[in-house]
């Protein structure tokens, strides 16, 4: 009787969670909700906006009723989009709508980007309400569009070996020294700015003490910020020092405060900043964008 109860509670797991492992790779993701209709998520760099339609009553029980209301959901969806979207934080001090703002040309390629947003769920309820969901990347064109001007493409980053200092002499013989340890060489880097209250941003800056860039839009090359965002972003720090982006050695630092006022810019410690700094071979990271930060 033990084996058989135990037998149908496994099957009860299994189907109230079919999906363990996708659901195991989602609950570490940023995902910022905007309103009641949108979200952004920042770890996957997707955002989401719902509509709702409802047909002409005069319509109700006719053939044309679902297509109508599919089409006012889908124009609802479109508005709910734009809106999300005009709140993106693209740095500290700036959201999407300040760039449309300034620019009609972005303007109108923003609002283009928005109408060719992808359908990614449809819902027809019993009473001919049709809930439409779009998505749309927030990398790729949109990034190209949106990201700081002065980041630009980057050539590859040549290692400099430094130099070796003349070994001192007592009379024709040199005096035995202890030889200076090797910078350490990291593959990424991933910040924990969790309690700081800080929010995610298509363009952070990391900081030291004395207000000194660490990383920045003058660290990356144009071409991976594009491709993949400048930092990644994850609420769980296990997740973030696996994530690929960072690879197998990545150095973690954690956040002292926040700066700027949109609070997306993150200060570090002068002595890690010392470290990041420390070898060459680590502009190479940075300039690939290998950097997650975990938020709450």
């Amino acid at each position: 009787m033990k084996t058989r109860t135990l037998v149908v509670v496994a099957v009860a797991l299994m189907l109230a969670f079919p999906a363990t492992e996708g659901f195991a790779a989602e609950w570490h993701q940023l995902v910022e909700t905007v309103g009641t209709h949108g979200s952004i998520n920042w770890s996957e760099g997707i955002i989401t906006a719902t509509g709702i339609g409802t047909p002409p009553e005069k319509y109700y029980g006719k053939p044309q009723a679902r297509p109508m209301a599919l089409r006012a959901a889908q124009l609802d969806a479109y508005r709910n989009l734009l809106e999300v979207t005009r709140g993106v934080r693209v740095d500290s001090t700036t959201v999407v709508k300040d760039s449309m703002v300034e620019s009609d040309v972005i303007r109108s390629q923003v609002e283009g980007m928005i109408k060719g947003a992808q359908i990614v769920k449809k819902e027809y309820l019993s009473d001919g309400t049709v809930q439409v969901t779009l998505a749309m990347n927030l990398r790729g064109g949109f990034a190209q569009l949106i990201l700081p001007k002065d980041i630009k493409q980057v050539p590859e980053i040549k290692t400099i070996s430094p130099a070796l200092p003349a070994p001192p002499m007592v009379g024709d013989a040199p005096v035995p020294t202890t030889p200076t340890p090797a910078p350490t060489i990291f593959t990424g880097l991933v910040v924990d700015a969790s309690g700081l209250r800080a929010r995610p941003a298509m363009s952070p800056k990391i900081f030291d003490e004395n207000e000194q860039e660490v990383y920045g839009s003058g660290y990356v090359s144009r071409e991976f910020a594009v491709q993949q965002g400048m930092a990644g972003y994850a609420r769980d720090l296990t997740a973030a020092q696996s994530n690929p982006r960072v690879t197998n050695e990545p150095f973690t630092v954690k956040g002292l405060r926040t700066a700027g006022p949109g609070r997306s810019n993150v200060v570090i410690s002068n002595a890690d900043a010392a470290r990041i700094r420390g070898a060459s071979e680590n502009l190479s990271f940075l300039k690939k964008c290998r950097v997650m930060i975990v938020l709450d």
